[in-house]
């Protein structure tokens, strides 16, 4: 480092003076000499130890200028450690020698001076050829052992890779520009199904197949020009047996000291297995594992290709499959005769498409598809359901146990060419699902305009549960109307409360719609629900507000009926407003009333204790309906929708379905029931219902489906 500069000037040392006095001479030529060589070199100490250094340096030097006997070995030890003190530079010891020359000026004789700079010179000189010599030293040392660790870890690369070059599992061998073999390793030679010390006699271009040995020879020029190219390549080799094995390829190009190409390297690995295990992967992913046909995947795929080329006279037809009471098998004799019944129906109907350009094809669980691309000899529709019905229905035995199935079958018969694909299996898709609503062993084929039906259903059913949660659909109330001949005696008997959905683009959509949708998609259970306690709350509100205490009526569907938690729901609506339970009259279908599970009638035993009114729907005169009125605690009936249809033409008492319905109403009646028609029109249909004896009716020319607000104003509350 450089000192800073002394404050005070040096001047020769003087010989007489107190001791105090030199010794503040001494400690200025110190300052001062520390000062001047700092800035001809770098002393790598802190500036209070290089002013101590110094001044220890002065005094050892006039100690020797003033020594009797005259001893100017001293001085020499002072250059000496101005080299050990780092003080190397150019001028370090011109600059000494003219700070010390001037600090020695006062001494006599002149002789001693001169004496004392040239051993501090001396020193200097002998202890910088030291130094540079132990640096030789150092620096030879440095280069022996750099040489000795590069030999070494030289040696090691080269171990390591005689090591990788002999163990590995990929075969590596070093080739000359023609193709001729330095070396290979056992690997290599394993994969030619040769010994190792036979490679030499051969050459790469060679052991590569015919077709691939013109890739490898533009590969080497490409590497030696310059170009590059890709590294690995799937290429083939041909063993010495005569065997063609997939390769993985990968060459590379070496160079000598001078930069200059001299070898190339290729790397070769046997992929002949993993092409394999990748081809049956690659089937596995497009087969389906149980039955061995072409899986969904698969099949989409060659349904667009055959939609395409298909013939346009004869067209392409997609069959779509469902096996009948498929899970009647498996629930009742397991799985594995499940399974072996998918086997054997897989079998079967590629025998039914034998001859045709067809594919059969096992979209999951027992769904099948079959796409036949037609030519004038193919067999028309009904044949072909017609046989793959029969095959099918061949019994196969598992044991001593014979087991034989239908289909149901969606045909979607020449399709237009340019049809999308997905819109095609849906459209096969949804015709199936109507011909499995017609029951087993039904077909159906694809019919336009009721697949645009039944997508605009299914489009509607999706998203009613977010109208209902934005408020489209509502909770309105209609009244029924007790029947009189009179003019003026009828009055309101009630309140029935129905859904309405305000769609924004098809309008106002009515209870049975709302219902049938909601139905279709599991909303129907909460909707149910609330639209009870909703109703409950409006009805209350009503209560408070008319001296007749009307009753609320909700007709529930057979799903409803027989939900395990309508009990609760019904509580929980009653509990919330206060109203008894005989406010609330539940309509339950007869049929459901009938079902062999019968959770309906454990729901209507337990609701008609609670006081709750029931009446029975869809009442149409079978010898079961009858039967829930002499068994059920039911409170009334409402007719089935054919008999409102019969009303409608004036009454005849030799009219046979008058007479039924008449005596139908008189059984009824007969058990202290109050019987109820929906669906009059006009005041005519009323009367002939009254005449009938029927007791309330519900109709649009009376009381329209309405809001709370619509439904007081009608009723004249305010």
């Amino acid at each position: 480092m450089t000192l800073p500069l002394p404050g005070d000037l040096p001047v020769p040392l003087r010989e007489l003076g107190t001791p105090a006095e030199r010794a503040r001479d001494r400690a200025r030529v110190a300052r001062k000499w520390a000062y001047l060589v700092s800035k001809t070199s770098y002393i790598p100490l802190p500036p209070d130890e290089v002013e101590r250094q110094f001044l220890e340096l002065v005094d050892r030097l006039f100690a020797a200028a003033g020594s009797e006997p005259f001893d100017p070995e001293p001085a020499a030890a002072v250059g000496a450690r101005l080299v050990e003190l780092n003080l190397n530079g150019r001028q370090t010891l011109q600059c000494t020698l003219d700070v010390l020359g001037k600090a020695l000026a006062a001494h006599r004789p002149q002789d001693r001076v001169i004496t004392l700079l040239g051993s501090v010179a001396a020193g200097y000189a002998e202890a910088m050829r030291a130094s540079i010599f132990e640096q030789q030293e150092n620096l030879s040392r440095a280069l022996y052992r750099a040489v000795r660790d590069a030999e070494r870890r030289l040696r090691v690369s080269e171990q390591r890779f005689e090591e990788v070059f002999r163990s590995a599992e990929s075969g590596i061998a070093v080739t000359d520009s023609d193709g001729d073999f330095a070396r290979a390793n056992q690997a290599f030679a394993r994969i030619l199904g040769c010994p190792e010390d036979g490679l030499s006699r051969l050459n790469l271009f060679e052991v590569l197949h015919s077709d691939d040995a013109p890739f490898l020879r533009e590969l080497f020029a490409d590497l030696r020009a310059g170009r590059t190219r890709r590294p690995t390549q799937r290429r083939r080799m041909v063993r010495k047996d005569g065997e063609v094995v997939e390769i993985s390829l990968t060459v590379a190009l070496l160079r000598d000291q001078d930069g200059q190409p001299d070898q190339y390297v290729a790397l070769v690995q046997d992929i002949t297995d993993f092409h394999l295990l990748q081809d049956r992967l690659h089937h596995q992913s497009l087969h389906d594992a149980l039955t061995g046909l072409p899986n969904r995947q698969y099949f989409t795929s060659k349904l667009e290709t055959v939609l395409r080329r298909a013939d346009p006279e004869t067209g392409c037809t997609l069959y779509h499959l469902d096996l009948d009471a498929f899970s009647m098998v498996t629930d009742g004799l397991g799985r594995e005769v499940g399974d072996r019944l998918l086997t054997v129906a897989a079998a079967r109907l590629e025998s039914v498409l034998a001859g045709e350009r067809a594919m059969v094809a096992r979209l999951g669980g027992d769904e099948f598809a079959i796409l036949v691309e037609n030519s004038p000899t193919t067999p028309d529709v009904v044949t072909m359901v017609t046989r793959i019905n029969e095959e099918l229905g061949e019994p196969i035995y598992v044991g001593d146990r014979g087991i034989a199935v239908s289909a149901s079958i969606g045909v979607v018969d020449r399709p237009p060419r340019d049809m999308a694909i997905g819109e095609l299996l849906s459209a096969a898709d949804m015709t199936l699902r109507r011909a499995k609503s017609a029951g087993p062993r039904q077909w159906e084929l694809f019919d336009p305009q009721q697949n645009s039906a039944d997508r605009e259903r299914f489009a509607l059913a999706v998203t009613m549960p977010g109208a209902w949660e934005i408020g489209e659909v509502d909770v309105v109330y209609q009244p029924l109307v007790t029947l009189a001949t009179e003019q003026g005696a009828e009055r309101v008997a009630g309140l029935e409360a129905q859904l309405r959905w305000d769609h924004p683009v098809l309008g106002m959509l009515d209870h049975d719609r709302c219902v049938d949708l909601a139905e279709e998609t599991g909303l129907l259970l909460p909707v149910g629900e609330a639209l009870i306690q909703s109703a409950a709350k409006q009805l209350a509100w009503w209560r408070q507000r008319l001296d007749d205490p009307l009753p609320l009526h909700v007709s529930l569907t057979p799903y409803q009926a027989s939900d395990p938690d309508l009990v609760a729901a019904v509580r929980r609506g009653l509990a919330d407003t206060g109203l008894g339970p005989e406010s609330l009259w539940l309509g339950m279908p007869v049929w459901a009333l009938r079902a062999k599970r019968g959770e309906a009638m454990d729901n209507l035993e337990v609701l008609a204790d609670m006081g709750t009114h029931v009446v029975v729907t869809d009442f149409g005169g079978a010898p079961g309906d009858l039967a829930c009125l002499a068994d059920l605690p039911v409170h009334g009936v409402r007719l089935a929708p054919w008999v409102a249809e019969r009303l409608q033409r004036p009454p005849a008492d030799k009219d046979l379905a008058v007479r039924a319905l008449r005596e139908l109403v008189a059984l009824a009646r007969t058990r202290g029931t109050t019987v109820i028609a929906h669906g009059l029109r006009t005041r005519e249909h009323a009367e002939n219902a009254h005449r009938l004896g029927v007791d309330i009716g519900r109709g649009d020319f009376w009381y329209p489906p309405g809001s709370p607000d619509e439904v007081a104003a009608a009723l004249g509350i305010e």
